[in-house]
């Protein structure tokens, strides 16, 4: 199995619908042993389940934003597992209001907040576990086509995902002196718990399944298992990237589809005609 001897620690997960759950699937899958975190005793009783589906008892509470989490990971994890091979960071937040009012809108503290949780978050995990991170190492997060791209209804959250995207390439490189790794992925747009807070997702959904060029929206097993890929020693030569799994939409710079004239949406061209 790929991942066979492989140590790592999922932050984020919130319930078997989140990418992160994808990815530990895959992990799993290929013989890795985990560690999860969760947010508060809410999620605890998510999380504690979901691990030990995949055979582990290793469940550590870490808000990003509180010191005394922060402090006490790198304790834990050594503890448990002494290194690990690996860092899924799924952690993202904005307040709600910062999603739902135009960008323009967008209160410096608002602003601050998305800034600190999902992005900063990453620096300062890493900084915190590099104790306990092996010389190779894969680190990992998760960004999305609204960090490159304007979408609608993102709004912070789009600037939130530039700025990870750009601290994974500086990371990258700093990391890369001691052979360590730091890629994204760039998930398609996925019903989880963290999109519902997007409004008019379901056109969202709808959109990126009829303008992608497989014609179908991405699932958490088909992003776990690039993940996995990009965690795993297959991806030994990979750094500073932005992986896309996202049914090739990203590519796409004209809109596939046009309105018939009942309404309904149709393929302006098909290949297969």
């Amino acid at each position: 199995m790929i991942m066979k001897g492989k140590k790592g620690l999922i932050v984020g997960l919130a319930n078997n619908k989140s990418i992160a759950y994808g990815i530990a699937k895959a992990c799993a899958a290929q013989g890795a042993e985990m560690g999860f975190t969760y947010l508060n005793d809410a999620l605890k009783k998510r999380v504690e389940p979901i691990a030990a589906e995949f055979g582990s008892d290793k469940v550590y509470k870490l808000d990003v934003g509180d010191e005394a989490d922060m402090d006490a990971i790198c304790g834990l994890i050594e503890k448990d597992f002494g290194k690990i091979d690996f860092l899924v960071h799924s952690v993202a937040f904005a307040p709600k209001e910062a999603l739902s009012n135009p960008f323009m809108q967008t209160t410096k503290e608002a602003f601050a907040v998305a800034m600190d949780v999902s992005v900063y978050s990453l620096i300062d995990l890493t900084n915190r576990l590099t104790p306990v991170l092996t010389d190779d190492a894969s680190i990992l997060t998760l960004s999305y086509l609204g960090g490159p791209k304007y979408i609608v209804n993102y709004n912070v959250m789009g600037v939130a995902k530039a700025a990870l995207e750009a601290t994974v390439r500086y990371m990258a490189v700093e990391m890369g002196l001691v052979g360590r790794r730091v890629n994204a992925i760039s998930a398609g747009p996925i019903r989880t718990l963290a999109a519902a807070g997007i409004g008019d997702f379901k056109q969202i959904l709808n959109w990126n399944e009829v303008n992608s060029p497989l014609k179908k929206n991405v699932t958490t097993d088909q992003v776990g298992n690039s993940a996995m890929y990009l965690l795993s020693d297959l991806a030994s030569g990979v750094t500073g990237e932005v992986h896309y799994v996202d049914s090739g939409y990203n590519v796409m710079g004209m809109a596939a589809s046009e309105k018939s004239e009942d309404g309904k949406t149709i393929l302006s061209w098909d290949a297969r005609k």
